[in-house]
């Protein structure tokens, strides 16, 4: 790779940290992608992520038709160990994987406990864009009053989103990566409003 490894990776944390503070904010990759001369089976951003968040310390699934080939990959990357997903503390959900895929992996997401609300999973779902879409307003902590969203396949991992999070501080903080190396969070502690009917729980 000619990825520099602390610089870069850095810059890409960095932006995941302002991604999570200011959820629903497009944050641009496309710098740090450049520097990624590795073939993979995911997008370059998910790599990206995987190289920023994941170490030996830590464990990951991925959910793809391409399994054994980017769980290896990732594996000889970071020294992470791949689990089953009921254990992952990072979920990648690839582009290719199945609706009823991706609906049992965010199922079986552990989504911590009262003592430790920190250890639940974190969902990394691809997208092809994720600035064109279905219209939302996302609103709560580090969105000044409400800000406009559109992502696409809304209905695809919604519901299932907010039954995971019903009972904060538990839950699942998901981020979202797309074609055009961009990078989006949507934290636990936010709330959706689509179409009118707001998504939100006792906090």
């Amino acid at each position: 790779m000619k990825l520099d490894v602390v610089h870069d990776l850095q810059a890409v944390y960095r932006k995941l940290v302002d991604a999570t503070s200011r959820p629903g904010t497009v944050m641009d990759l496309q710098k740090e992608v450049e520097g990624l001369d590795v073939q993979t089976n995911c997008l370059a951003t998910t790599l990206l992520f995987a190289l920023t968040v994941l170490d030996p310390e830590v464990t990951f699934k991925v959910i793809t038709q391409h399994e054994a080939a980017v769980s290896g990959m990732i594996n000889q990357l970071t020294y992470s160990k791949s689990v089953d997903v009921s254990d992952a503390d990072f979920i990648f959900i690839l582009e290719d994987a199945l609706h009823e895929e991706m609906e049992e992996a965010l199922n079986q997401a552990k989504v911590g406990n009262l003592s430790n609300p920190h250890e639940s999973a974190m969902i990394i779902l691809e997208v092809s864009d994720v600035t064109k879409g279905k219209p939302m307003k996302l609103s709560g902590p580090g969105i000044q009053g409400e800000t406009n969203l559109n992502m696409q396949n809304v209905s695809n991992w919604m519901a299932m989103r907010n039954e995971k999070n019903v009972e904060f501080p538990l839950g699942i903080d998901m981020y979202f990566v797309d074609q055009q190396n961009q990078l989006l969070a949507i934290p636990r502690t936010t709330q959706i409003n689509e179409n009118g009917w707001e998504i939100k729980w006792d906090m």
